[in-house]
């Protein structure tokens, strides 16, 4: 195992090749996996196993597409060397990869010199390890602060999600209560419910008792009418007996017996009628004292169940009115809930992000070091090929014993012109015949190597060799030297060879210029004066290349410039120098294709000019190239990468140009032929061509998708100026139309307003979709009649927009503001929205906002109280929407604190201010008054820097169908991309 203690094995330097190369071969794939060539190739070219072609091939072969096919192929490298690449590999793995050392060897790493082999001298050994270990140091330093770092996130992610667990903890528990509570409040109703049969029960048993009791009063009625006629038949009936005793008397004694009898029998009669009579009228007393008593009772339970059932309706209330504070607190939990899970889910991807970019940094860090070793193999290259050429040319000047008696007569003849002016080389110049077929000489801005002189100026010379930048003084005494004076001093001219090479087109010719070169570089050195130098040493010419930074400033005659090259891209890839006229004045100086231009510089009616065309369209750059007249100077950066990247673009058709912007459209313009895009008043455009073929006066355009950033519909649109014509044409066209009648003038006025949106360029007095043109010297806004962007109205077609995308919903703002304020209080009942609410605030807490632009309206009651930018952004931060009761000032300070609101303007009439008299009359307003902050805020909505939102007159009939539509209107506008134009007002 990789872990486990190796006993040792023998020295490495009693063993021979073919045992040292087993040895390799047997641990070959673990050192194919586990070692990076880059860092062995510097020790292994130390000890001279592995050339710079070897390095090259190992590291830039393409055929190599990963890591262990690089190491596998140094490892042949290294067989080719024999026993040497073995121990010199074996001892980079020591210093390097001691772990590897230790199983491959079976040894301990050790930085002894003893265990050394002796390919790499005592000192560069030293020298090295203690660059190796440094840089070991280094790496672990920031291996562990990274670590620190990234257990500091750790640590406070495992804190958040802690808390995310105990938040969900506590959810979990309130949502058990909630089951609990639902559970009870289910039994309570059940309980209820039973009451509730109880009580219909204890209903229709009293109803039943009172139909008892109807019966039996029903029932003593009949006995006393019973009773009633009885006592009436007895009176009956004595009455008949006294008539039949008074008969009797008179009658005879016969009948007597006979009547005795009949007395006799009415006589039991009456008794028994007598016995009967107060037994039932007892009974039916009882019974009547029974039935009250009951009925008393009844009474008192019907009492009591009342009482119930008014204190079981009181309950019930108390547990919906808790069921529903419960259900609330439920809602708020699963917010919460879920926006915790959101944060997670954000720290989560946030920190794949940060793994991503700690990757990426890695592998840059990697090409950098690798870029870097191969610059400075490119150096040891061409100063090997400058001591080549130093040695031809001695080798040359020891051959030249022929000739050289010649050459002296040739060199007195020039001593004799050298002792004239500088100027004398201007007008008289060196003639072909003394020396034929000259090259012309280059200037070289690059590296003096003369200038080497310590270490505190390599660090801080702008020659130096170093792969550091160089210092800013630096570039100061660079610039002051490259600025200087031209009369050569004694510096300047043992500083002739730096400053000036020859280019050579094949070797003989060359071999006899070094010869030209030597000897009168010879003469100089031993007889020149320090005011006069040899005329074709001298610059004939200003200095046409100057380095700054990464920008190339070229001079040269600009005289029909577009003639001399040709130009490619626009605002978005920058605009690139694409072909070059041979033989022109571009050519001369040097200008290739990929250079960007950066900056214009020329003279124009005595005026200094100076024209940036980093950011411009194309066909601002081609109107700027075209204005150049004369002597002009131009920034160049060199950008070979990014002008193949829109050559291919292009050849591909991908896309037309290196232009694309997006612009508010101010006017409407119909369809026409050649696919003229019809478009409309405040409609978004996607400009992705300036300069289409065959179309100086048209833009390539494309409608957006008011959603997403997609382009759907595609056309030509005229330019700016074209559309500016027109624009000023449809004005003229609304002043100056004849008025049939007064309807039909208001109609096509209505109609016209809403074709063309006035817009000026405010302050600049310029196109701000132009190349910028300034003076060098004076910065005035004017720079000649001939300068189209000067000479531009001020009206814009085209107003510049630049996308938006609010995270959270939008504050909204109704406008009329009367009508507003009568709408806001209904929308704030609605879920999902809250109307700002103002702050009282003191006269220091007042200046202060005041001086921040964070106050965004003042109430009416006070100064004091204010509507603030902290209180539109608390009502933000909950996610819901913040009713505005405010006015149209209040947009642009939104806008700079990065809030849109959005803007609903509700159209009015006469018509539809009466569907709303009652709602004014509520508030103290009326119809007039409404008219008339219509009519005063519609003209103002053109003048925003963002698109608002009409609502039709004809679209709702009342207050509710309003409103309804105001929903749907919010819904919409919240799922679009908000467009801002620069506020030129």
């Amino acid at each position: 195992m990789a872990g486990e203690c190796v006993p040792e094995s023998p020295d490495l330097g009693e063993m021979g090749e073919e045992e040292l190369w087993d040895l390799i071969n047997d641990n070959r794939h673990r050192i194919s996996l586990g070692v990076q060539p880059g860092i062995l190739i510097p020790y292994l070219r130390q000890a001279r196993v592995l050339t710079e072609m070897d390095e090259d091939e190992i590291l830039s072969c393409h055929n190599f597409t990963n890591r262990s096919m690089r190491t596998s192929h140094m490892l042949d490298l290294l067989r080719t060397q024999g026993r040497n690449g073995a121990v010199a590999l074996v001892e980079s793995l020591m210093i390097h990869y001691s772990h590897l050392y230790t199983q491959v060897t079976g040894r301990k790493p050790s930085t002894e010199p003893s265990r050394f082999s002796g390919l790499i001298k005592y000192s560069e050994l030293t020298e090295y390890l203690v660059r190796a270990v440094t840089g070991m140091q280094k790496e672990l330093q920031e291996a562990r602060c990274e670590a620190s770092r990234k257990s500091a996130s750790c640590a406070s992610l495992e804190l958040e999600i802690r808390q995310i667990m105990e938040l969900a903890e506590k959810s979990r528990c309130l949502q058990s209560e909630n089951e609990h509570m639902r559970r009870h409040l289910c039994s309570l109703q059940r309980d209820v419910t039973k009451l509730k049969d109880e009580k219909c029960d204890l209903y229709m048993r009293y109803t039943a008792a009172i139909e008892e009791k109807s019966a039996v009063n029903i029932r003593l009625h009949d006995l006393n009418l019973q009773m009633y006629q009885l006592q009436t038949e007895l009176q009956k009936a004595q009455t008949e007996n006294e008539f039949q005793k008074r008969r009797s008397l008179r009658c005879a004694p016969a009948e007597t017996p006979q009547l005795q009898e009949e007395v006799r029998s009415l006589r039991c009669q009456l008794v028994k009628a007598e016995k009967l009579d107060p037994a039932r009228q007892d009974i039916l007393a009882q019974d009547l004292a029974e039935a009250i008593d009951s009925q008393v009772e009844l009474a008192e339970q019907l009492r009591c169940y009342r009482e119930e059932n008014e204190q079981l309706l009181r309950e019930k209330q108390v547990l919906l009115d808790q069921k529903e504070c419960l259900s609330l607190q439920v809602q708020q939990l699963t917010l919460d809930c879920n926006m915790h899970q959101q944060k997670s889910t954000v720290i989560q991807n946030q920190m794949k992000e940060l793994q991503a970019e700690r990757d990426q940094a890695y592998l840059s860090r990697d090409e950098a070091q690798t870029m870097i070793a191969r610059i400075l193999a490119e150096k040891d290259t061409l100063r090997c090929q400058l001591v080549e050429l130093q040695e031809q040319v001695f080798s040359v000047q020891a051959q030249r014993s022929p000739r050289e008696q010649q050459w002296r007569s040739c060199d007195v003849e020039t001593e004799e012109d050298w002792e004239s002016p500088r100027s004398s080389f201007e007008e008289s110049p060196i003639s072909p015949p003394r020396i034929p077929n000259r090259k012309r000489l280059c200037r070289m801005d690059a590296i003096n190597p003369c200038a080497f002189n310590s270490e505190c100026e390599d660090a801080n010379s702008v020659r130096s060799r170093n792969v550091e930048p160089p210092s800013r003084e630096s570039l100061l005494r660079r610039e002051e030297a490259l600025y200087a004076d031209s009369s050569l001093e004694a510096v300047e001219t043992e500083s002739l060879l730096d400053d000036f090479v020859l280019i050579p087109s094949d070797l003989e010719s060359f071999e006899s210029k070094c010869l030209i070169l030597f000897s009168s570089l010879h003469f100089s050195l031993t007889s020149l004066s320090r005011t006069s130098v040899p005329p074709f040493l001298m610059r004939c010419r200003q200095k046409a290349i100057r380095v700054n930074g990464r920008v190339l400033s070229i001079s040269l005659q600009g005289e029909a410039l577009l003639g001399q090259l040709a130009v490619v891209g626009g605002n978005k890839t920058g605009v690139f120098v694409h072909q070059v006229t041979e033989g022109t004045a571009a050519h001369t100086v040097g200008i290739s294709p990929g250079a960007q231009i950066v900056e214009v510089k020329y003279e124009q009616n005595q005026k200094a000019l100076r024209m940036v065309l980093e950011d411009s369209t194309l066909e601002e750059a081609m109107w700027a190239l075209g204005q150049v007249t004369g002597l002009c100077h131009l920034s160049l950066r060199p950008r070979q990468d990014d002008y193949e990247a829109l050559l291919q673009q292009l050849q591909s058709s991908a896309t037309s140009s290196g232009d694309s912007f997006y612009v508010r459209v101010n006017l409407s313009l119909p369809a026409g032929p050649n696919w003229t895009l019809a478009v409309s008043c405040n409609d978004i455009l996607h400009v992705t061509n300036t300069r289409p073929a065959g179309a100086e006066d048209s833009w390539h355009a494309s409608q957006v998708h008011p959603c997403q950033l997609l382009d759907l519909q595609s056309g030509s649109v005229p330019n700016y100026y074209r559309a500016q014509r027109l624009l000023i044409r449809a004005i003229e066209d609304m002043s100056f139309q004849t008025k049939k009648s007064q309807k039909a003038g208001r109609l096509v006025a209505r109609k016209k307003q809403k074709a063309v949106r006035i817009v000026g360029t405010g302050r600049q007095g310029r196109n701000p979709l132009w190349v910028s043109v300034e003076e060098e010297n004076t910065k005035s806004a004017e720079s000649g009649d001939t300068s189209a962007p000067r000479s531009c109205l001020t009206l814009m077609p085209y107003s510049p927009v630049t996308p938006h995308f609010p995270p959270v919903c939008r504050p909204v703002l109704l406008l009329p503001t009367i009508l507003g304020h009568i709408l806001n209080k209904k929308m704030a009942d609605w879920q999902g929205f809250q109307l700002c609410e103002p702050e009282v605030l003191s006269s220091s807490e007042h200046a202060a906002q005041l001086q921040r632009s964070e106050i965004l309206e003042e109430c009416e009651q006070g100064r004091s109280c204010c509507y603030t930018l902290q209180s539109v952004e608390r009502v933000m931060e909950k996610g819901i929407h913040c009713v505005l009761p405010l006015g149209l000032d209040c947009v642009r300070r939104l806008h700079r604190a990065k809030i849109f609101p959005i803007i609903i303007f509700i159209g009015q009439s006469a018509r539809s201010a009466r569907k709303l008299r009652s709602k004014l009359q509520r508030h103290s307003q009326s119809e007039e008054q409404l008219l008339a902050c219509s009519r005063s805020e519609e003209p103002l909505l053109d003048k925003l820097p963002c698109l608002y939102h009409n609502v039709a007159q004809d679209s709702w009939c009342d207050q509710t169908s309003l409103l309804t539509n105001l929903r749907t209107v919010i819904w919409r506008e919240q799922k679009k991309i908000v467009w801002v134009e620069p506020d030129l007002w």
